[in-house]
C-alpha cells in the first residue's frame, strides 16, 4: 500500500466523520446526554486527524494521476487549493471539540454553549470537506463531472452529421 491509497482510503473518514458527529451532537445537545457529546467530539477529533493524513498523502496520489491520459491538471489543482480551507476547518473543529471534551469533563457551564457552537463549525466543516471530496472525485470519476461523454461508437455518427 502506498501513499495514493492511503488518500484514496482515508478521504472519505474527514467527509463522514464530520457529518456523523453533527448529527451525533445534535442528539446529545437535544437529550442533553454528557456521554453522547463524548461521542460526538470523539468522531470530530478522528475527522481531523483524517483530513490531515488525507492533505499529506495528496501530493503522492496527484503525482500518481498527473500523468494519466484525461486527467485535467487544473481539476487537481482546484482540489489541492480547496482542500486547504478544508484541512483548516476540520483542524479548528478537532481543537474545538478537545475544548469541548474539557468543559464537558471539567461539568463548565459553558459546555452547553460551547456544543452549539463546535455543532456550527462541524457543518460548516462538513459542507467544505464534502467539496473537497466532489472535486477530488472529478478528476477520475467521470460519472460526477460536468462534462458529456459520449458512449463508445457514437464519435463516428457525430463526425458524419
Amino acid at each position: 500500500m502506498n501513499q495514493t491509497h492511503i488518500h484514496l482510503l482515508i478521504t472519505h473518514l474527514p467527509i463522514f466523520g464530520s457529518i456523523l458527529g453533527a448529527i451525533v451532537l445534535a442528539q446529545g445537545i437535544w437529550t442533553k446526554t454528557e456521554q453522547t457529546k463524548v461521542a460526538a467530539y470523539s468522531l470530530f477529533i478522528l475527522a481531523a486527524i483524517g483530513a490531515g493524513i488525507a492533505y499529506l498523502t495528496g501530493e503522492a496520489a496527484a503525482e500518481t494521476v498527473e500523468s494519466i491520459q484525461g486527467v485535467l491538471e487544473a481539476s487537481i489543482e482546484e482540489h489541492e487549493e480547496f482542500a486547504l480551507f478544508a484541512l483548516i476547518s476540520l483542524i479548528a473543529l478537532g481543537v474545538a471539540a478537545i475544548g469541548g471534551l474539557y468543559l464537558t469533563f471539567i461539568k463548565s457551564s459553558l459546555s452547553g454553549t460551547a456544543a452549539s457552537v463546535i455543532l456550527v463549525v462541524s457543518l460548516v466543516s462538513f459542507g467544505l470537506v464534502a467539496r473537497t471530496g466532489y472535486l477530488g472525485g472529478q478528476i477520475r470519476h467521470t460519472e460526477v463531472t460536468n462534462f458529456a461523454i459520449l458512449p463508445a461508437g457514437n464519435s463516428d455518427k457525430e463526425a458524419d452529421d
